[in-house]
């Protein structure tokens, strides 16, 4: 019932859209009625023009996240494991996280012109802040006292990271995730709107130069509708994995 609450307000707006529409109040060329949307998603569908363009989409935003995530992850674990080193990098990443991904993309296309490169980039300046930033957080805002515990049951300092600091920060390092991805998916958008050959920004570029606005609203609505799945399964891992690790540690006590 909850998640049918979630589909009312979308219905009357598609309501709102369809009243336009049929009383003309508004001219098609600049809102489309939902009919002709619909009828170019379902054209795109059948010719594979949206799936290879989401894909194309899809496969720069997972490349870019792994990167992203692997380096940032690890710098992360890394000068949490010597926070003396934190006043050192504090300053460059607060200059760096102010610094709009896309105000980079001119710099970007002069270095490496507008192939996958430079989109890579940007999804790197977008994604890093918020999985550095929360992993950082995370690792170093833990239960000191547990450490205590650990040293009573002989525990490495890699048993002390996977059973003591890492499950405590998963709930950070999740939600660092979830903002990175939502960040490099925009982030890519904009890339492909202003420099691209391919995917959904660039399909949405080309249906304005072609004067399709229904081709446009197809794309604006896919993105929305990607992102939402993306979030809503990123959300379902998070909640397992918390669940999972969570009974590996009661903030009070650590199991041998």
């Amino acid at each position: 019932m909850k998640k049918l609450k979630g589909l009312i307000l979308p219905a009357i707006l598609i309501i709102i859209w369809t009243i336009i529409s049929n009383l003309h109040i508004v001219n098609e060329y600049i809102i489309p009625s939902p009919q002709k949307v619909f009828l170019a998603a379902l054209e795109m569908i059948k010719s594979g023009e949206l799936a290879k363009n989401m894909i194309i989409s899809l496969e720069r935003v997972i490349i870019g996240f792994i990167i992203t995530f692997t380096i940032s992850f690890s710098l992360a674990v890394l000068i949490g494991a010597k926070p003396k080193a934190i006043p050192y990098v504090e300053p460059f990443m607060e200059f760096m996280r102010h610094v709009p991904p896309i105000a980079t993309i001119p710099i970007l296309i002069l270095w490496f012109g507008i192939g996958e490169a430079s989109k890579l980039f940007v999804i790197f300046l977008a994604t890093f802040f918020p999985i550095f930033s929360n992993t950082l957080n995370g690792v170093t805002n833990y239960d000191k006292k547990l450490l205590e515990v650990g040293d009573s049951f002989g525990f490495t300092n890699k048993d002390k990271f996977f059973k003591i600091i890492f499950p405590q920060a998963l709930p950070s390092i999740m939600t660092g995730i979830q903002l990175g991805l939502g960040y490099s998916w925009r982030a890519l958008m904009g890339a492909e709107l202003i420099a691209a050959s391919s995917g959904i920004g660039y399909m949405i570029v080309d249906a304005e130069q072609l004067s399709r606005p229904d081709i446009v609203i197809v794309g604006i609505l896919s993105i929305g509708i990607f992102g939402y799945a993306i979030d809503y399964i990123l959300m379902k891992v998070t909640y397992r994995l918390v669940n999972k690790y969570g009974k590996e540690i009661d903030y009070g006590r650590v199991d041998s």
